[in-house]
């Protein structure tokens, strides 16, 4: 009977041990695939460390080129404004609204008509212009007109 009661607890032995292994080895492969995603999980942090790491750099560049263009910008502009001020006349100064050869060419312009002018007062004009009739035509009159050139029979 000892042979059979230890053949039963070796069987049983072995049972337990079996589903132990089993047990165990489940929860070994779970630590083995929760490990893996945790490295998985610290490549993909790493690697996103990194990619915010080009991408603040670049950010930085860009910033530093806008920086740059705003005080070329602002340096165009300063100087923009003192030719500005150096242009435009003072308070008392005024500015011409033509040139001084256009307003040499007006004022010739203007001498040349005053002298016909005075050219002009001089003589009478005692005739009518050569393109008007001395005559009425009676166009505006009240009276009737005939028509000499018509065709149509009384």
């Amino acid at each position: 009977m000892d042979i059979v009661i230890g053949i039963i607890i070796f069987v049983i032995g072995s049972a337990v041990g079996f589903f132990t292994s089993r047990t165990l080895s489940a929860s070994n492969q779970e630590n083995q695939k929760l490990a893996e995603k945790v490295n998985h999980s610290e490549a993909s942090l790493a690697q996103y460390k990194v990619d915010v790491a080009e991408h603040l750099d670049h950010s930085k560049q860009l910033l530093e080129q806008m920086n740059s263009t705003c005080k070329k910008a602002m340096e165009q502009m300063e100087k923009s404004t003192i030719l500005l001020q150096k242009a435009t006349p003072k308070e008392n100064e005024t500015m011409p609204f033509f040139s001084k050869e256009t307003q040499e060419q007006l004022a010739q312009t203007v001498a040349l008509r005053h002298n016909r002018e005075e050219r002009k007062g001089d003589r009478e004009v005692t005739e009518a212009p050569l393109d008007y009739s001395g005559e009425a035509s009676g166009l505006f009159a009240d009276k009737k007109q005939t028509v000499t050139n018509s065709n149509i029979e009384n």
